[in-house]
């Protein structure tokens, strides 16, 4: 076979590929912000709808999966083509653990909603959600504009969700000391929060992918972490 004919077939296959790894990327955006907003709405049919759809994303991480194994077998690509390949694998994986902890997410609603609802709890969840969810859209937007800037810029803003985090934990701490009644919701909504805080280090770890894939180099430091509870509950 001629090698731009190769080429060409390469080129039409990787494309493929990174259209299902943006559609994979829409759907996980979706399960977050429907996740959020199923659980300070109440709404235990709209929770079940993001459980229902996690499906679909796994469908596709194993699709993406199946379809760089042929690839890479099929095409030896280049060392920059290989980058790229082992990058859209490390996303695709990075967005389906996305989608579990939306998923874990909606599975608590149906409990929380036999509880006792814990004041302006939810509503902050939902706007830590929305700032990963803003994040992932970036991050993804950095992938396919090959912009190690705004890959940067994410990572950095992981930083506002872990602090956010650190804020809820103690509220949630102080709402059971003061109401022991309120423990068991808060013990969830407390999950909760660490899934969508978990969400944001996969979201920085595809803004890592994207920084290897353009300079062939990995961050040069480690992300120094904000999420002080331990220290919290130590102190406290």
């Amino acid at each position: 076979m001629p090698e731009q004919h190769i080429t060409k077939v390469f080129d039409r296959d990787l494309e493929g590929i990174q259209a299902r790894i943006m559609k994979m990327g829409g759907l996980v955006e979706e399960a977050i912000l429907e996740s959020a907003s199923s659980l300070e709405a109440r709404d235990v049919e709209q929770a079940e709808k993001v459980r229902a759809g996690d499906a679909a994303i796994d469908d596709l991480e194993v699709m993406i999966n199946e379809e760089t194994a042929r690839l890479l077998a099929l095409r030896a690509p280049t060392a920059g083509d290989l980058r790229l390949v082992l990058t859209v694998m490390k996303i695709s994986g990075n967005l389906e653990r996305i989608g579990d902890y939306a998923k874990n997410i909606a599975k608590r609603t149906g409990v929380l909603t036999q509880l006792p609802p814990v004041n302006g709890s939810t509503a902050s969840l939902r706007r830590m959600a929305r700032e990963v969810e803003l994040m992932l859209k970036d991050a993804l937007d950095a992938y396919i504009q090959r912009d190690v800037e705004l890959a940067k810029d994410v990572i950095e803003r992981d930083r506002e969700v872990d602090q956010m985090y650190n804020a809820l934990f103690r509220e949630f701490l102080t709402f059971m000391m003061e109401d022991p009644r309120s423990i068991t919701a808060c013990m969830h909504l407390h999950f909760i929060a660490k899934n969508i805080e978990r969400m944001g280090d996969h979201v920085t770890g595809i803004a890592e992918q994207v920084i290897y894939l353009v300079t062939g180099q990995r961050p040069e430091e480690t992300r120094v972490k904000a999420d002080d509870t331990s220290v919290s509950v130590l102190e406290g």
